[in-house]
């Protein structure tokens, strides 16, 4: 299995090199394992989708201050 760095996996998906460690470190890349202090990804592995809040709302509801 080939696999590529941190570096060359934000060329490939055009993000940042910042966004693929934090998906790294948070799981979402499947195969990604750390060695050393660098993560190797999978050639073949797929652009995980983007969870991060677009729409300015946050998801979870204030508490009513009854």
């Amino acid at each position: 299995m080939n696999y590529l760095s941190v570096k060359q996996t934000s060329v490939k998906w055009g993000i940042s090199v910042r966004r693929v460690n934090i998906l790294c470190s948070e799981g979402r890349i499947p195969g990604a394992t750390k060695i050393g202090f660098y993560w190797a990804i999978p050639a073949d592995a797929k652009k995980p989708r983007d969870a991060r809040i677009k729409s300015g709302k946050y998801i979870k509801a204030k508490p009513d201050e009854s």
